[in-house]
């Protein structure tokens, strides 16, 4: 039984506008959250934190994107991305010139978590695949992800250096100063992102409410187990993301090892997640999304057993690099494929949401073991036994249009 289609606006937006600003829009917000690792020292050095304050205030800033983003996502499909990534610019400055400013745990737990969180839910992932979702057509979309996901790690690969130089020129306070103004220059590129279909910022009307869409996703079975790999994939990155400066200086290595190994993991990713999203054109997403996580807990045990040396961290970086971010564009492409693009920025939250948990737990459980052992080790085999966990669930998912029109909603063998 084919499923009723979704009427939605038919796109206006030429595909390379849409792709030129909301690719330059997760450049900058995505690079400048890669670099935040480069702050845990010099910060807990000037306050005279611990790594676990440090590493708290990031978990929150994870865990507030992904609560955040689940309302982002409902305000963009509702309004229309533009008044939400203008939102999320100001939130953004705002946030980064708290984190600087802040003179307790606790204003830095709000400034550097919750504010920056909820930035980075109105101005990442959800809300630009929302953007593409609805003007990139259906042959294209996965690729289309793809480019939008390969800009964030290219944001990596330009941003991390170039905080790092700010760091070093002008200080870790006027660094992140620099980069709140820099961060506003969200807010023009959004206007090239005003879709036509939202007049007068109202939605077109759509076949499902906001809770029967949610409903009928948190039932599928599919969807769960998304949910579920999403969750190891968020857990993974920004453990390593966050705590690899620190691990590589523990061991004896210059902070610029760290600065060049973040610095190519965003350059490798630019082809990790380009390929992942164009191989999403051609072959199943799930196997795409199993090879990912199993090829992670591969690389990591590698990378653990080998002498530690800045020739086998550039490798790991590389490796991992292709891996990193390449799980976004088949994730969102299957949950667009499976649900449709009506509420696609609202359930690319939900998903999100489950990574974010991941992140939370990552970056803490780095900081608290850290304190409490001395080693980032157990961090490192939680990771490896995760990936693999991961690669397992993703192979039984199902890829085809869900089935509406009936009592019982039906998963369609892809």
């Amino acid at each position: 039984m084919t499923p009723p289609l979704v009427q939605h606006p038919t796109p206006r937006l030429s595909a390379l506008q849409v792709l030129a600003c909301g690719a330059t829009i997760v450049t900058l917000s995505m690079g400048i959250r890669h670099g935040f690792g480069l702050w845990l020292q010099p910060i807990t050095a000037a306050q005279g934190w611990t790594r676990e304050t440090f590493a708290f205030a990031l978990a929150i800033q994870n865990l507030s994107w992904g609560v955040f983003g689940i309302f982002a996502g409902m305000a963009a499909d509702r309004f229309g991305a533009m008044r939400v990534l203008v939102g999320g610019a100001v939130l953004y400055a705002l946030g980064l010139a708290g984190m600087a400013l802040s003179p307790t745990p606790l204003t830095f737990a709000l400034t550097a978590g919750i504010l920056i969180g909820a930035a980075q839910a109105g101005t990442t992932y959800a809300v630009i695949y929302g953007v593409i979702g609805r003007q990139i057509p259906a042959e294209k979309r996965s690729w289309a992800m793809g480019v939008a996901a390969a800009a964030g790690s290219f944001g990596q690969f330009l941003m991390v250096p170039v905080e790092g130089w700010l760091i070093s020129a002008f200080g870790w306070q006027e660094a992140l100063l620099i980069l709140g103004a820099a961060v506003l220059l969200i807010m023009p590129l959004a206007l090239f992102l005003r879709e036509p279909g939202f007049v007068g910022g109202v939605a077109p009307k759509r076949e499902q409410t906001i809770v029967q869409a949610a409903r009928e996703a948190f039932k599928y079975r599919s969807f769960q187990l998304l949910m579920a790999g999403y969750f190891v994939c968020g857990f993974q990155v920004v453990f390593i993301g966050v705590h690899m400066p620190s691990y590589l200086k523990d061991n004896g290595l210059s902070p610029q090892v760290a600065s060049y190994a973040l610095a190519l993991i965003g350059l490798f990713n630019v082809i990790g997640t380009y390929a992942a999203g164009a191989l999403g054109q051609r072959m199943a997403k799930r196997h795409i999304l199993a090879f990912i996580y199993l090829a992670r807990a591969v690389a990591i045990s590698i990378f653990l057993i080998v002498p530690l040396s800045p020739a086998s961290v550039y490798v790991f970086a590389a490796v991992m690099g292709v891996l990193w971010l390449s799980t976004v564009p088949p994730t969102n492409a299957v949950v667009a494929q499976i649900f449709g693009v009506a509420h696609l920025s609202m359930l690319g939250g939900f998903v999100f949401f489950s990574h974010q948990i991941g992140s939370f737990l990552g970056v803490w459980l780095g900081g608290y073991l850290y304190d409490r052992t001395g080693s980032y080790d157990i961090v490192w085999y939680i990771s490896i036994a995760l990936g693999v966990f991961a690669a397992l669930i993703n192979l039984p998912v199902r890829e085809s249009p869900i089935v509406r029109g009936g009592p019982h909603r039906v998963e369609v063998a892809a």
